[in-house]
């Protein structure tokens, strides 16, 4: 195994939520009020409900070969030279993302808080960060999640209970104006996005320490971070509306102005971004930590970390190429990412599942075989 550290449970299912608060709590709900209006709330309970179905699939091929991660997974029943063929498509889908992701940082900093700084500098200084966490391993990373996740809980809470004032009901009326058609096609974006790109979790996998609790520690990790959204759905389409929503990139980072108590307890929109900073860091993280891996596995390298400087270079420039502006990546969001999450979050994981029945009832189940070898 290319990495040597272990987890537990909890530090799994922290990476877990941290991984679907990511940026889906700022830029989830834009979407969502797009295509749902003030339904955007039901599409997120729809979105979550089915994203929780596609989570417990993953748990099932997690719970087969235990030892392996995804990349292994996939090289052992289907074949060595199929098995790398679809690894190499799997490593190009987690690297994207990792880059859509270190975009949407450069983005959100460039625009909110340093807006005349070239946002390529962004991208590199937090990128260091992130190479600095990868190199030092999947269990240093675990534990720093620990240490950080109840800063976020408890940002997350001071908004939660600070914005009940300014709730108006009537922006949530009138209930399934637009029919349930608006409200599935809002929903696919919460399926995309999150939990499809959760399958990069099967990454892992193989490092927790126990495989029972992994797989209960993922499924309620997803239902912790599903829940989460959704109340964010609630909160925004209840304060700013569902025409604002819609139209803002971070309705999230707005909701947080209108935080206001007394006179004196307000603007704390700081708050939203520490927040965001901290869930989006692992997000980054776990995706460029599967892609380092993944590659190494499938150049077959005794170690990954040799990787990790040149593909963040390759991840800046490739950032920057992939979406050449804000506008240009929410407007791609909804048309491309359903079916392209969809290929490799749902199809490739129902196949696999498909041919390890197969080899199974015809007697060539590869678990005879010894590690790495295909069939």
């Amino acid at each position: 195994m290319i990495e040597r550290g272990k987890i537990n449970d909890n530090q799994f299912r922290v990476l877990v939520i941290l991984f679907i608060f990511g940026p889906a709590v700022l830029l989830e709900t834009s979407l969502l009020a797009a295509a749902a209006k003030q339904d955007a709330w039901i599409s997120a309970v729809v979105g979550v409900g089915i994203g929780l179905l596609i989570v417990w699939l993953y748990t099932k091929i997690g719970s087969k070969f235990p030892e392996r991660n995804l990349f292994e997974k996939l090289e052992y029943v289907f074949g060595k030279w199929i098995g790398k063929i679809v690894s190499l498509l799997f490593f190009f889908f987690f690297f994207q993302l990792a880059a859509h992701i270190l975009r949407n940082i450069g983005d959100f900093v460039t625009v909110h808080i340093m807006p005349e700084t070239p946002i390529h500098f962004v991208e590199i200084i937090f990128l260091c960060i992130v190479i600095m966490g990868v190199r030092l391993g999947l269990e240093p990373i675990a534990r720093t999640g620990e240490i950080l996740f109840p800063w976020v809980i408890f940002f997350f809470f001071i908004m939660i209970v600070s914005l009940p004032p300014e709730f108006k009901i009537e922006n949530i009326k009138p209930v399934f104006e637009g029919g349930i058609k608006p409200i599935l096609k809002g929903s696919t974006t919460v399926i995309a996005f999150p939990f499809m790109e959760s399958i990069l979790f099967l990454m892992i996998y193989p490092y927790v320490n126990k495989i029972k609790e992994a797989n209960k520690a993922f499924f309620t990790g997803a239902l912790i971070g599903g829940g989460v959204l959704i109340l964010i759905s609630v909160y925004t389409i209840l304060v700013l509306g569902a025409d604002f929503t819609a139209r803002n990139v971070y309705p999230s980072y707005a909701l947080a102005k209108k935080i206001n108590i007394a006179d004196f307890f307000q603007r704390i929109e700081a708050i939203v971004a520490g927040m965001w900073f901290i869930s989006i860091f692992y997000k980054l993280t776990i995706c460029f930590y599967a892609s380092t891996v993944g590659l190494a596995q499938i150049l077959n390298l005794k170690e990954y970390r040799s990787l990790t400087l040149p593909l963040g270079m390759i991840m800046v420039v490739l950032s920057i190429i992939i979406s050449p502006s804000m506008a240009e990546f929410m407007s791609y969001l909804p048309k491309y990412e359903f079916p392209f999450n969809l290929t490799f979050g749902l199809f490739f994981p129902l196949l696999f599942l498909v041919v390890a029945k197969i080899r199974k009832k015809t007697g060539k189940e590869p678990m005879n075989q010894t590690k790495g070898d295909g069939l």
